[in-house]
């Protein structure tokens, strides 16, 4: 058969029609391709291990009910280990070759503040719960939201707790030697002076440190009243609160969340060790006298039984996820479709979505979502299912 000139023109224009026909079709019915960087391994992995929970029973749930208009979501996971360098290697991947729609994570802020600015070139919605205050901001990082408080919110409930309900002037800031752990011990020391408490230690602590007894000696024999700390190594934790057991001495340790993670209670010599630990913690997940929590959670809980274990992680980090997976699939169905603008732009036109942590809003101008009001102390021994009672004489 001879082919003409004009019928290669005109079978060229066929393809090309059948192409352009195609192509939309193939992109609504294609994987919603969530990339997840989640350190589950190392030091630094009780967060991430909880957080992964969260996030493989909302895609599952999501994807039980039909997807997202008829489209399925694909978490495509990343162990990062903790470690910046592998989550570059992660972001780059997801980006560049596997072409996610959105990326979950990091969840430490030492990996978050080595990838943020990649996010930002590659315009990929990002959504995080690390705390460092400069991972947020809306002209350098456009793309980046975040599920959780920021540092600063965190710090002014720990230092509040501190000061005027401890009524601890002498206070010893404990860090790990993470990207965070310096940033936030750095910050915790310079508001805690600046409102009127004397530091009289404030030490960076290698997580895998066999022996805690001579930070913990320098901190008693400074005359220090309270220990706070900002690190999310259980490990690191456990061995501060058994070699405060082992020198008989009663100071409250007040800080971070992981003060309260179910691990502490497998790693403590006894568990008297976990009195007088007072971690941040939230509305959403503090259950009442009654050892009821808000409707919403309570029945959460409900729905979680038998499917997720509860009994060594925090319920906010499992409702995080959830509510990670889920406001990347709100963004695809309330904007009707997976492009990187479309989810930017509808996350930048949330108001009081219904989340399991928290109501997140968010404007093109603050991509600070978590409300203010909702956080509060824990009593770090209290856990049920991943939530606490709060800490004595809050609120």
């Amino acid at each position: 058969m001879t082919i003409t000139r004009r019928g290669l023109v005109q079978a060229s224009a066929g393809l090309a029609a059948a192409s352009s026909l195609a192509a939309p079709a193939l992109a609504q019915s294609e994987p919603i391709k969530i990339g997840w960087l989640a350190a589950l391994t190392g030091p630094s992995s009780a967060p991430a291990v909880g957080f992964n929970r969260g996030v493989v029973y909302a895609a599952e749930a999501l994807n039980a009910a039909g997807g997202v208009k008829g489209r399925k979501v694909e978490i495509i996971t990343r162990d990062t280990q903790g470690d910046p360098t592998k989550a570059v290697n992660a972001t780059q991947e997801m980006i560049s070759q596997l072409k996610v729609h959105a990326i979950w994570g990091p969840t430490n802020s030492g990996e978050s503040l080595a990838v943020t600015a990649i996010m930002a070139r590659g315009k990929m919605p990002n959504i995080h719960p690390c705390v460092v205050d400069s991972l947020i901001d809306t002209t350098r990082y456009p793309n980046a939201f975040r599920i959780a408080p920021s540092n600063a919110q965190w710090d002014d409930a720990v230092r509040g707790y501190t000061l005027n309900i401890a009524k601890a002037k002498k206070v010893a800031v404990f860090g790990d030697t993470t990207g965070y752990g310096v940033s936030a011990a750095n910050a915790s020391a310079a508001a805690l002076a600046k409102d009127g408490a004397e530091v009289v230690v404030k030490a960076n602590i290698d997580a895998t440190q066999p022996d805690m007894t001579p930070d913990m000696l320098r901190a008693r024999n400074a005359g220090a009243q309270a220990i706070v700390i900002w690190s999310v190594s259980t490990g690191m934790i456990a061995r501060l609160l058994n070699t405060r057991a082992t020198m008989g001495w009663d100071v409250p340790f007040i800080g971070h969340p992981s003060l309260a993670s179910g691990e502490i209670g497998t790693l403590i010599d006894k568990p008297a060790n976990w009195e007088k630990v007072y971690a941040i913690g939230y509305k959403s997940c503090s259950y009442d006298a009654a050892g009821k929590l808000p409707p919403r959670n309570e029945e959460l809980l409900a729905k979680l039984q038998g499917k997720v274990n509860l009994q060594d992680t925090l319920l906010w980090w499992v409702a995080c996820g959830i509510d990670a997976v889920n406001l990347v699939a709100k963004a695809v169905e309330t904007g009707g479709s997976s492009s990187s603008e479309s989810i930017i732009k509808t996350w930048n036109a949330l108001k009081d979505y219904p989340g399991y942590f928290g109501d997140y809003s968010y404007t093109p101008t603050d991509h600070n979502g978590f409300p203010v009001s909702d956080i509060v102390m824990s009593a770090a021994s209290t856990g049920k299912n991943g939530t606490f009672a709060l800490a004595p004489g809050y609120g």
